[in-house]
């Protein structure tokens, strides 16, 4: 039945075309803010903005923040400008004219030609091109053209400086990795897992690291999950068992260390390589 409406579609538009007349315009994808769930993030926009409408994403401590995609597609552009423009940035394909640019990313963790799905990590914030200090520039184009950005269902306000909480990713889960974690905390880095997600937080007035895993499936069920962290030099502290929404928090001191930290839900399992020193 789906070939058959595809095909009906796709003789209407030869038919609006040869009678001259405009094919109806595709529905934009429900772009979400693209970083971890719960993460706040300044959306500040600036008339005189080039190009027109574009947003740049402000937090404190936002270099290094997994970068996430606002909604699925394929990678159509992983280049590097240097010093000058946009820097490292990425671009996103999600078909019907609409694509996602982000820019002065610190890492670029995808390859061109590469499918992504909504939410997956594609690279690290940061502050690499023609910048004055660190941010993400996020776009959302029309055939080509900047259009007036709008995540979650909601518009983003041209022109100032709005705050956005996102539900990127969220699973479904009513609970958010800094939320279980605690006041003073942000998101630095995540990892998916089949069934969840895995979180480092940072508290920069305290110099904790903190480690949640966040489930996504059989939410409210008991299953088994686990978070751990490790401070260089120390032993590894974990959470562990059968819980519905998520494990952790695992929290330590690690003011000037290295951690590796990681997760597991149910068989799949992340654990870092030694990481975020200092």
């Amino acid at each position: 039945m789906r070939r058959v409406i595809r095909a009906f579609a796709v003789l209407a538009a030869g038919v609006l075309a040869s009678a001259g007349l405009a094919a109806p315009a595709v529905a934009a994808p429900d772009f979400q803010v693209p970083f971890t769930c719960g993460t706040v993030v300044t959306a500040a926009t600036f008339s005189g903005h080039n190009p027109p409408y574009s947003v740049d994403f402000q937090k404190d401590g936002i270099t290094g923040m997994p970068v996430l995609a606002s909604a699925g597609g394929t990678v159509t552009r992983v280049a590097d400008e240097g010093s000058t423009s946009y820097g490292k940035w990425i671009e996103l394909d999600h078909g019907g004219g609409y694509r996602t640019r982000y820019a002065h990313l610190s890492a670029q963790q995808v390859s061109v030609g590469q499918q992504v799905s909504l939410g997956q990590q594609i690279g690290k914030a940061g502050a690499t091109g023609n910048v004055t200090g660190p941010h993400l520039h996020y776009e959302q184009r029309l055939n080509g053209t900047t259009q007036k950005a709008v995540l979650d269902g909601r518009a983003v306000p041209y022109y100032g400086h709005t705050d956005f909480t996102s539900h990127n990713a969220c699973g479904g889960n009513p609970y958010t990795a800094a939320e279980v974690c605690g006041s003073g905390y942000s998101v630095i880095d995540s990892y998916g897992l089949t069934g969840g997600r895995v979180y480092l937080l940072y508290a920069s007035s305290t110099a904790r690291n903190c480690v949640v895993t966040l489930k996504s499936s059989n939410v409210g069920t008991p299953s088994a999950v686990s978070a751990h962290l490790q401070v260089e030099g120390g032993t590894t502290v974990t959470d562990s068992g059968s819980f519905a929404y998520y494990a952790g928090p695992v929290s330590r001191a690690a003011g000037g260390l290295c951690v590796k930290w990681g997760g597991s839900v149910g068989s799949s399992s992340y654990t870092s390589p030694f990481e975020h020193c200092g």
